[in-house]
Protein backbone atom coordinates (compact mmCIF):
# COMPACT_ATOMS: atom_id res chain seq x y z
CA UNK A 1 0.00 0.00 0.00
CA UNK A 2 1.42 3.21 -0.81
CA UNK A 3 1.96 5.85 1.74
CA UNK A 4 0.36 9.76 1.56
CA UNK A 5 3.93 11.04 0.08
CA UNK A 6 3.57 8.45 -2.95
CA UNK A 7 0.04 9.46 -3.75
CA UNK A 8 0.97 12.79 -3.52
CA UNK A 9 0.41 15.26 -6.85
CA UNK A 10 1.74 18.41 -7.29
CA UNK A 11 -0.76 21.16 -6.96
CA UNK A 12 -3.66 18.65 -5.73
CA UNK A 13 -5.06 20.15 -2.85
CA UNK A 14 -8.23 19.84 -0.61
CA UNK A 15 -8.74 23.10 0.74
CA UNK A 16 -8.03 26.72 -0.51
CA UNK A 17 -6.40 28.60 2.39
CA UNK A 18 -7.04 32.79 1.95
CA UNK A 19 -4.16 34.86 1.52
CA UNK A 20 -2.84 36.21 4.72
CA UNK A 21 -3.61 39.73 5.53
CA UNK A 22 -0.52 41.68 5.90
CA UNK A 23 3.18 40.73 6.30
CA UNK A 24 3.17 38.26 7.88
CA UNK A 25 6.61 37.17 7.89
CA UNK A 26 7.56 40.44 9.85
CA UNK A 27 5.16 39.48 12.39
CA UNK A 28 7.10 35.89 13.30
CA UNK A 29 10.58 36.19 14.49
CA UNK A 30 13.51 34.92 12.19
CA UNK A 31 14.34 32.09 14.31
CA UNK A 32 11.17 30.20 13.78
CA UNK A 33 11.11 30.56 10.08
CA UNK A 34 11.96 27.64 8.07
CA UNK A 35 14.82 28.47 5.17
CA UNK A 36 12.70 25.76 3.14
CA UNK A 37 9.28 24.83 2.62
CA UNK A 38 8.24 21.65 4.35
CA UNK A 39 7.91 18.57 1.70
CA UNK A 40 4.18 17.95 2.59
CA UNK A 41 1.98 15.77 0.58
CA UNK A 42 -0.23 17.34 -1.67
CA UNK A 43 -3.43 15.78 -1.97
CA UNK A 44 -7.65 16.21 -2.33
CA UNK A 45 -9.74 15.65 0.90
CA UNK A 46 -11.13 12.19 -1.08
CA UNK A 47 -7.47 10.91 -1.53
CA UNK A 48 -7.02 11.29 2.11
CA UNK A 49 -10.04 9.82 3.44
CA UNK A 50 -9.27 7.02 0.90
CA UNK A 51 -6.13 6.50 2.15
CA UNK A 52 -6.98 5.77 5.79
CA UNK A 53 -10.26 4.11 5.19
CA UNK A 54 -8.48 1.37 3.41
CA UNK A 55 -5.72 1.39 6.60
CA UNK A 56 -8.32 0.64 8.76
CA UNK A 57 -9.26 -1.99 6.66
CA UNK A 58 -6.03 -3.47 7.65
CA UNK A 59 -6.09 -2.96 10.90
CA UNK A 60 -6.17 -6.25 13.47
CA UNK A 61 -8.21 -5.26 16.57
CA UNK A 62 -10.62 -7.50 19.39
CA UNK A 63 -13.43 -5.62 18.08
CA UNK A 64 -13.30 -7.89 14.54
CA UNK A 65 -11.35 -11.37 15.51
CA UNK A 66 -10.55 -13.12 18.51
CA UNK A 67 -7.43 -12.00 20.36
CA UNK A 68 -6.02 -14.66 22.79
CA UNK A 69 -2.75 -13.03 23.75
CA UNK A 70 -1.46 -14.60 26.56
CA UNK A 71 -0.91 -12.22 29.50
CA UNK A 72 -2.50 -9.34 27.75
CA UNK A 73 -6.43 -9.46 28.76
CA UNK A 74 -7.49 -8.91 25.40
CA UNK A 75 -11.02 -8.73 26.29
CA UNK A 76 -13.44 -6.54 24.27
CA UNK A 77 -13.98 -2.93 25.40
CA UNK A 78 -17.93 -1.56 25.78
CA UNK A 79 -17.97 1.34 23.60
CA UNK A 80 -20.53 3.27 26.43
CA UNK A 81 -17.17 3.92 28.23
CA UNK A 82 -16.06 6.20 25.04
CA UNK A 83 -19.44 8.23 25.41
CA UNK A 84 -18.84 8.85 28.67
CA UNK A 85 -15.15 9.67 28.33
CA UNK A 86 -16.06 12.12 25.42
CA UNK A 87 -18.15 14.45 27.66
CA UNK A 88 -17.47 17.98 27.29
CA UNK A 89 -17.02 18.18 30.61
CA UNK A 90 -14.03 16.33 30.94
CA UNK A 91 -12.63 17.03 27.44
CA UNK A 92 -12.41 20.63 27.82
CA UNK A 93 -10.90 20.68 30.91
CA UNK A 94 -7.20 21.80 31.41
CA UNK A 95 -5.35 20.14 33.89
CA UNK A 96 -3.81 22.93 35.65
CA UNK A 97 -7.21 24.19 36.86
CA UNK A 98 -7.57 22.27 40.18
CA UNK A 99 -3.93 23.98 40.53
CA UNK A 100 -5.20 27.72 40.60
CA UNK A 101 -6.29 29.72 43.37
CA UNK A 102 -10.32 29.32 43.84
CA UNK A 103 -10.60 27.10 40.42
CA UNK A 104 -11.12 24.10 42.56
CA UNK A 105 -15.12 24.47 42.04
CA UNK A 106 -14.44 24.04 38.09
CA UNK A 107 -13.39 20.30 38.60
CA UNK A 108 -15.31 18.57 41.11
CA UNK A 109 -16.39 16.38 38.82
CA UNK A 110 -13.05 15.15 37.57
CA UNK A 111 -11.72 15.00 41.16
CA UNK A 112 -14.78 13.14 42.08
CA UNK A 113 -13.83 10.21 39.43
CA UNK A 114 -10.26 10.18 40.49
CA UNK A 115 -10.82 9.84 44.44
CA UNK A 116 -13.84 7.30 43.90
CA UNK A 117 -11.65 5.48 41.60
CA UNK A 118 -8.94 4.71 44.27
CA UNK A 119 -11.82 4.03 46.74
CA UNK A 120 -13.12 1.67 44.15
CA UNK A 121 -9.84 -0.04 43.42
CA UNK A 122 -8.84 0.17 47.26
CA UNK A 123 -12.28 -2.03 47.85
CA UNK A 124 -11.38 -4.68 44.93
CA UNK A 125 -8.11 -5.18 46.25
CA UNK A 126 -8.17 -4.76 49.93
CA UNK A 127 -5.35 -1.98 50.13
CA UNK A 128 -5.60 0.97 52.02
CA UNK A 129 -4.90 3.81 49.60
CA UNK A 130 -4.10 4.22 45.85
CA UNK A 131 -2.33 6.57 43.39
CA UNK A 132 -3.37 6.94 40.26
CA UNK A 133 -0.41 8.57 38.41
CA UNK A 134 1.49 5.51 36.84
CA UNK A 135 1.18 6.01 33.00
CA UNK A 136 1.14 2.42 32.37
CA UNK A 137 2.05 -1.33 33.81
CA UNK A 138 5.94 -0.95 34.11
CA UNK A 139 5.99 2.69 35.13
CA UNK A 140 3.23 1.27 38.16
CA UNK A 141 6.08 -1.23 38.80
CA UNK A 142 8.67 1.32 39.33
CA UNK A 143 6.61 3.19 41.18
CA UNK A 144 5.85 0.07 43.63
CA UNK A 145 9.60 -0.54 44.17
CA UNK A 146 10.29 3.08 45.03
CA UNK A 147 7.77 3.05 46.94
CA UNK A 148 9.24 0.04 48.67
CA UNK A 149 12.65 1.59 48.84
CA UNK A 150 11.08 4.76 50.90
CA UNK A 151 9.83 2.81 53.40
CA UNK A 152 12.70 0.70 54.39
CA UNK A 153 15.14 4.06 53.93
CA UNK A 154 13.16 5.95 56.11
CA UNK A 155 13.10 3.02 58.62
CA UNK A 156 16.93 3.06 58.13
CA UNK A 157 17.20 -0.64 56.83
CA UNK A 158 19.96 -2.11 54.68
CA UNK A 159 17.93 -3.38 51.95
CA UNK A 160 20.17 -4.13 48.46
CA UNK A 161 18.07 -7.04 46.82
CA UNK A 162 14.47 -8.23 45.61
CA UNK A 163 13.71 -11.38 44.84
CA UNK A 164 11.92 -12.37 41.26
CA UNK A 165 10.64 -15.56 40.55
CA UNK A 166 11.55 -17.17 37.25
CA UNK A 167 7.42 -17.54 36.96
CA UNK A 168 6.84 -13.90 37.50
CA UNK A 169 5.65 -10.92 34.86
CA UNK A 170 8.59 -10.21 32.07
CA UNK A 171 8.94 -6.60 33.27
CA UNK A 172 9.87 -7.24 36.99
CA UNK A 173 13.39 -7.71 37.23
CA UNK A 174 14.09 -4.61 35.13
CA UNK A 175 11.56 -2.47 37.11
CA UNK A 176 13.85 -3.90 40.69
CA UNK A 177 17.11 -3.35 38.73
CA UNK A 178 16.54 0.33 37.55
CA UNK A 179 14.71 1.13 41.15
CA UNK A 180 19.05 0.27 42.24
CA UNK A 181 18.39 -3.73 43.70
CA UNK A 182 20.56 -6.32 43.00
CA UNK A 183 17.74 -8.66 41.00
CA UNK A 184 17.96 -12.34 42.56
CA UNK A 185 16.03 -14.95 40.49
CA UNK A 186 14.76 -18.20 42.17
CA UNK A 187 13.41 -21.54 40.39
CA UNK A 188 9.94 -22.47 40.29
CA UNK A 189 8.67 -25.81 41.63
CA UNK A 190 6.41 -27.62 39.65
CA UNK A 191 5.34 -24.19 38.06
CA UNK A 192 5.01 -22.52 40.95
CA UNK A 193 7.32 -20.45 43.86
CA UNK A 194 8.96 -23.23 45.96
CA UNK A 195 8.88 -21.83 49.26
CA UNK A 196 11.99 -23.77 50.60
CA UNK A 197 13.99 -22.45 47.74
CA UNK A 198 12.80 -18.95 49.10
CA UNK A 199 13.57 -19.22 52.19
CA UNK A 200 17.46 -20.21 51.47
CA UNK A 201 18.15 -16.83 49.84
CA UNK A 202 15.84 -14.38 52.16
CA UNK A 203 18.18 -12.40 54.42
CA UNK A 204 18.16 -9.23 56.17
CA UNK A 205 19.31 -7.74 52.82
CA UNK A 206 15.98 -8.52 50.84
CA UNK A 207 13.97 -5.38 50.89
CA UNK A 208 10.69 -7.61 49.13
CA UNK A 209 9.83 -10.61 46.86
CA UNK A 210 7.79 -9.47 43.44
CA UNK A 211 5.20 -11.90 42.16
CA UNK A 212 2.35 -12.08 39.80
CA UNK A 213 -0.54 -15.12 40.95
CA UNK A 214 -1.55 -16.15 39.02
CA UNK A 215 1.78 -16.52 37.89
CA UNK A 216 3.01 -16.61 34.11
CA UNK A 217 1.77 -20.22 33.91
CA UNK A 218 -1.74 -19.52 34.60
CA UNK A 219 -0.87 -21.28 37.95
CA UNK A 220 -2.33 -20.06 41.87
CA UNK A 221 0.64 -19.71 44.20
CA UNK A 222 -0.58 -22.69 46.18
CA UNK A 223 2.62 -21.89 49.03
CA UNK A 224 0.86 -18.33 49.12
CA UNK A 225 0.27 -18.13 52.99
CA UNK A 226 3.95 -19.70 53.48
CA UNK A 227 5.50 -17.25 51.35
CA UNK A 228 3.96 -14.17 53.05
CA UNK A 229 5.05 -15.27 56.49
CA UNK A 230 8.77 -16.07 55.05
CA UNK A 231 9.56 -12.54 53.58
CA UNK A 232 7.57 -10.65 56.49
CA UNK A 233 9.70 -12.60 58.68
CA UNK A 234 12.91 -10.40 57.46
CA UNK A 235 10.80 -6.96 57.71
CA UNK A 236 10.47 -8.09 53.19
CA UNK A 237 7.35 -6.48 51.21
CA UNK A 238 5.58 -8.37 49.01
CA UNK A 239 4.71 -6.76 45.83
CA UNK A 240 1.76 -8.06 44.07
CA UNK A 241 1.95 -7.77 40.24
CA UNK A 242 -1.41 -7.17 38.74
CA UNK A 243 -1.10 -8.54 35.48
CA UNK A 244 -3.64 -11.73 36.00
CA UNK A 245 -5.86 -9.76 38.45
CA UNK A 246 -8.57 -10.62 35.88
CA UNK A 247 -8.12 -14.27 37.39
CA UNK A 248 -9.17 -13.13 40.88
CA UNK A 249 -10.94 -10.12 40.81
CA UNK A 250 -14.04 -10.18 43.24
CA UNK A 251 -12.82 -13.35 44.64
CA UNK A 252 -9.45 -12.43 46.17
CA UNK A 253 -8.18 -9.40 47.84
CA UNK A 254 -4.64 -9.68 47.72
CA UNK A 255 -4.28 -6.85 50.40
CA UNK A 256 -6.02 -9.38 53.02
CA UNK A 257 -3.73 -12.38 51.95
CA UNK A 258 -1.07 -9.68 53.18
CA UNK A 259 0.60 -7.71 50.02
CA UNK A 260 2.12 -4.53 50.75
CA UNK A 261 1.84 -3.22 47.09
CA UNK A 262 0.06 -4.10 44.28
CA UNK A 263 0.04 -2.66 40.63
CA UNK A 264 -3.10 -2.74 38.45
CA UNK A 265 -3.44 -2.33 34.71
CA UNK A 266 -6.53 -0.68 34.16
CA UNK A 267 -6.16 -1.40 30.12
CA UNK A 268 -6.25 -4.69 30.91
CA UNK A 269 -8.50 -5.86 33.82
CA UNK A 270 -10.99 -2.93 33.48
CA UNK A 271 -11.46 -2.97 30.11
CA UNK A 272 -10.16 0.16 28.37
CA UNK A 273 -8.53 -0.43 25.02
CA UNK A 274 -5.01 -1.05 24.73
CA UNK A 275 -2.45 -2.24 22.05
CA UNK A 276 -0.50 -0.53 19.96
CA UNK A 277 1.73 1.26 22.31
CA UNK A 278 -0.58 2.67 24.49
CA UNK A 279 -2.52 4.40 26.36
CA UNK A 280 -1.98 2.34 29.56
CA UNK A 281 -2.46 3.50 33.67
CA UNK A 282 -0.60 1.06 35.79
CA UNK A 283 -2.45 2.81 39.66
CA UNK A 284 -0.54 1.76 42.35
CA UNK A 285 -2.05 0.84 46.10
CA UNK A 286 -0.15 0.19 48.68
CA UNK A 287 -0.73 -1.28 52.20
CA UNK A 288 -1.29 1.29 55.60
CA UNK A 289 2.47 1.45 56.35
CA UNK A 290 3.74 2.34 53.00
CA UNK A 291 0.96 5.34 52.63
CA UNK A 292 3.03 8.20 53.63
CA UNK A 293 5.46 7.38 50.63
CA UNK A 294 2.43 7.87 47.86
CA UNK A 295 2.98 10.39 45.14
CA UNK A 296 1.52 13.91 45.47
CA UNK A 297 -0.63 15.32 44.77
CA UNK A 298 -3.64 13.52 46.09
CA UNK A 299 -7.22 13.92 45.79
CA UNK A 300 -9.25 13.88 49.63
CA UNK A 301 -12.80 14.68 50.73
CA UNK A 302 -13.59 17.10 52.87
CA UNK A 303 -15.99 16.56 55.69
CA UNK A 304 -18.53 19.14 52.90
CA UNK A 305 -18.34 16.48 50.35
CA UNK A 306 -15.86 18.94 48.28
CA UNK A 307 -12.72 17.30 46.61
CA UNK A 308 -8.84 19.33 46.62
CA UNK A 309 -5.46 18.21 45.91
CA UNK A 310 -3.63 18.08 48.92
CA UNK A 311 0.43 18.15 49.10
CA UNK A 312 1.05 17.54 52.37
CA UNK A 313 2.83 14.21 52.32
CA UNK A 314 6.71 15.02 53.48
CA UNK A 315 7.71 11.52 53.10
CA UNK A 316 5.74 11.40 49.81
CA UNK A 317 8.14 9.90 46.65
CA UNK A 318 6.71 12.99 44.83
CA UNK A 319 5.74 13.05 41.15
CA UNK A 320 6.17 10.99 39.46
CA UNK A 321 4.04 11.03 36.23
CA UNK A 322 2.62 15.06 35.13
CA UNK A 323 -0.40 15.73 36.75
CA UNK A 324 -3.07 12.54 37.91
CA UNK A 325 -1.70 9.98 35.43
CA UNK A 326 -4.14 8.81 32.27
CA UNK A 327 -7.05 10.63 33.11
CA UNK A 328 -9.25 9.72 30.26
CA UNK A 329 -8.28 6.05 30.76
CA UNK A 330 -9.03 6.08 34.55
CA UNK A 331 -12.10 7.29 33.45
CA UNK A 332 -13.12 4.68 31.01
CA UNK A 333 -12.00 1.98 33.70
CA UNK A 334 -14.34 4.00 36.47
CA UNK A 335 -17.17 3.81 34.23
CA UNK A 336 -16.83 -0.07 33.49
CA UNK A 337 -16.10 -0.86 37.04
CA UNK A 338 -19.87 1.11 37.60
CA UNK A 339 -21.61 -1.00 35.17
CA UNK A 340 -20.27 -4.12 36.21
CA UNK A 341 -21.23 -3.91 39.93
CA UNK A 342 -20.05 -6.50 42.70
CA UNK A 343 -22.00 -9.07 40.64
CA UNK A 344 -20.59 -8.44 37.17
CA UNK A 345 -17.02 -7.78 38.51
CA UNK A 346 -17.25 -11.78 39.86
CA UNK A 347 -18.77 -13.27 36.86
CA UNK A 348 -16.29 -11.66 34.71
CA UNK A 349 -13.70 -13.36 36.61
CA UNK A 350 -15.70 -16.62 36.82
CA UNK A 351 -16.04 -16.74 33.10
CA UNK A 352 -12.65 -15.88 32.28
CA UNK A 353 -11.08 -18.70 34.04
CA UNK A 354 -14.01 -21.12 32.45
CA UNK A 355 -12.87 -20.05 29.04
CA UNK A 356 -9.41 -20.92 29.76
CA UNK A 357 -9.75 -23.87 31.56
CA UNK A 358 -12.16 -25.06 28.54
CA UNK A 359 -9.93 -23.62 25.95
CA UNK A 360 -6.96 -25.69 27.89
CA UNK A 361 -9.14 -29.35 27.74
CA UNK A 362 -9.96 -28.89 24.12
CA UNK A 363 -6.27 -28.33 23.15
CA UNK A 364 -4.48 -31.12 25.57
CA UNK A 365 -4.90 -33.71 22.83
CA UNK A 366 -2.82 -32.11 20.49
CA UNK A 367 -0.62 -29.66 22.06
CA UNK A 368 1.78 -30.77 25.18
CA UNK A 369 0.45 -29.05 28.68
CA UNK A 370 3.70 -28.63 30.55
CA UNK A 371 1.26 -28.46 34.30
CA UNK A 372 -1.34 -30.01 32.91
CA UNK A 373 -3.99 -29.07 35.62
CA UNK A 374 -6.92 -26.56 36.43
CA UNK A 375 -5.88 -23.44 35.31
CA UNK A 376 -6.53 -19.68 36.37
CA UNK A 377 -7.64 -17.03 33.33
CA UNK A 378 -4.63 -18.05 30.94
CA UNK A 379 -2.40 -21.24 30.19
CA UNK A 380 0.39 -22.27 28.53
CA UNK A 381 1.06 -25.41 26.08
CA UNK A 382 4.02 -26.45 24.53
CA UNK A 383 4.98 -27.03 20.81
CA UNK A 384 7.85 -28.41 21.76
CA UNK A 385 7.38 -32.14 20.17
CA UNK A 386 6.23 -29.88 16.67
CA UNK A 387 9.34 -28.48 16.51
CA UNK A 388 11.14 -31.95 16.44
CA UNK A 389 10.18 -31.96 13.33
CA UNK A 390 10.49 -28.33 11.68
CA UNK A 391 7.45 -26.79 12.96
CA UNK A 392 7.90 -24.13 15.23
CA UNK A 393 5.57 -22.24 17.86
CA UNK A 394 6.39 -19.49 15.88
CA UNK A 395 5.29 -21.16 12.73
CA UNK A 396 2.33 -22.14 14.13
CA UNK A 397 1.49 -18.56 15.09
CA UNK A 398 1.85 -17.50 12.10
CA UNK A 399 -0.82 -19.81 10.54
CA UNK A 400 -3.12 -18.71 12.85
CA UNK A 401 -3.09 -15.56 11.19
CA UNK A 402 -4.00 -17.06 8.41
CA UNK A 403 -7.23 -18.58 9.73
CA UNK A 404 -8.17 -14.83 10.85
CA UNK A 405 -7.12 -15.36 14.54
CA UNK A 406 -4.75 -13.34 16.48
CA UNK A 407 -1.94 -15.26 17.91
CA UNK A 408 -1.32 -16.40 21.36
CA UNK A 409 1.57 -14.91 22.96
CA UNK A 410 4.95 -17.37 22.24
CA UNK A 411 8.28 -17.57 23.39
CA UNK A 412 7.30 -16.80 27.10
CA UNK A 413 7.59 -17.29 29.70
CA UNK A 414 11.33 -18.62 29.08
CA UNK A 415 10.93 -21.37 31.87
CA UNK A 416 9.45 -23.95 28.75
CA UNK A 417 10.44 -24.90 25.56
CA UNK A 418 8.32 -23.64 22.54
CA UNK A 419 6.17 -21.93 24.14
CA UNK A 420 2.55 -20.86 23.39
CA UNK A 421 0.56 -18.75 26.21
CA UNK A 422 -3.23 -18.39 25.49
CA UNK A 423 -5.58 -15.90 27.29
CA UNK A 424 -9.12 -15.94 25.86
CA UNK A 425 -10.59 -13.44 28.08
CA UNK A 426 -14.32 -13.72 29.66
CA UNK A 427 -16.65 -11.75 26.68
CA UNK A 428 -15.54 -14.56 24.32
CA UNK A 429 -18.37 -17.44 23.33
CA UNK A 430 -18.10 -20.92 22.99
CA UNK A 431 -18.33 -20.97 19.62
CA UNK A 432 -15.50 -18.53 19.01
CA UNK A 433 -13.14 -20.75 21.22
CA UNK A 434 -13.77 -24.05 19.16
CA UNK A 435 -13.59 -22.61 16.02
CA UNK A 436 -10.35 -21.47 17.21
CA UNK A 437 -9.24 -24.70 18.71
CA UNK A 438 -10.44 -26.41 14.98
CA UNK A 439 -8.36 -24.62 12.89
CA UNK A 440 -5.54 -24.70 15.16
CA UNK A 441 -5.77 -28.28 15.35
CA UNK A 442 -6.26 -28.23 11.40
CA UNK A 443 -2.50 -26.11 11.62
CA UNK A 444 -1.15 -29.25 13.80
CA UNK A 445 -2.50 -31.76 11.72
CA UNK A 446 -0.50 -30.46 8.75
CA UNK A 447 2.51 -30.87 10.48
CA UNK A 448 3.00 -34.45 9.18
CA UNK A 449 1.43 -33.79 6.02
CA UNK A 450 2.27 -30.60 4.58
CA UNK A 451 5.09 -28.68 6.94
CA UNK A 452 5.86 -26.24 4.35
CA UNK A 453 2.73 -24.86 4.41
CA UNK A 454 3.13 -23.65 7.64
CA UNK A 455 6.54 -22.43 6.96
CA UNK A 456 5.31 -19.77 4.61
CA UNK A 457 2.37 -18.53 6.34
CA UNK A 458 0.76 -16.19 6.50
CA UNK A 459 -0.05 -15.74 3.13
CA UNK A 460 -3.60 -14.17 3.43
CA UNK A 461 -2.42 -10.76 6.04
CA UNK A 462 -0.93 -7.51 4.30
CA UNK A 463 2.31 -8.53 5.57
CA UNK A 464 3.73 -11.99 4.99
CA UNK A 465 6.35 -13.72 6.66
CA UNK A 466 9.65 -11.23 7.08
CA UNK A 467 12.95 -12.72 6.69
CA UNK A 468 14.21 -11.87 10.12
CA UNK A 469 17.63 -12.69 9.70
CA UNK A 470 17.85 -9.73 7.08
CA UNK A 471 15.33 -7.66 9.19
CA UNK A 472 18.12 -8.04 12.36
CA UNK A 473 21.09 -7.31 9.71
CA UNK A 474 20.52 -5.19 6.91
CA UNK A 475 17.97 -2.55 8.74
CA UNK A 476 16.41 0.03 5.84
CA UNK A 477 14.81 2.87 7.79
CA UNK A 478 12.36 5.01 6.15
CA UNK A 479 12.98 7.85 4.40
CA UNK A 480 11.40 11.13 6.13
CA UNK A 481 10.47 12.62 3.28
CA UNK A 482 12.33 15.83 3.93
CA UNK A 483 10.17 17.32 6.66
Amino acid sequence: MKTLFQDSSKGRTGVWPKEPKGNTEADIPAYLLRDTAPKLPELSEIDVIRHFTRLSRLNYSVDSNFYPLGSCTMKYNPKFTEAVAAQPGFTNLHPLIPQLKGAGHLTQGALEVLYETEQLLGEITGMSAFTLQPMAGAHGELTGVMLMAAYHNDKGNRKTKIIVPDSAHGTNPASAAIAGYDVVSIQSKNGMIDPDELEKVLDDEVAGLMMTCPNTLGLFECGLERIVKLVHGVDGLLYYDGANLNAIMGKMRVGDVGFDVVHLNLHKTFATPHGGGGPGSGPVGVSQRLVDYLPISRVVKLEDGQYYLNYDYPKSIGYIAPFYGNFGVILKAYAYILRLGREGIVRATENAVLAANYLRKRIEAHLEIPHDRICMHEFVASAAKQAEKGVRALDIAKALLDKGHYAPTIYFPLIVKECLMFEPTETESKETLDGFVDDLIEILGRVETDPESIHDAPVTTPVQRLDEVRAARSMELVDDAGL
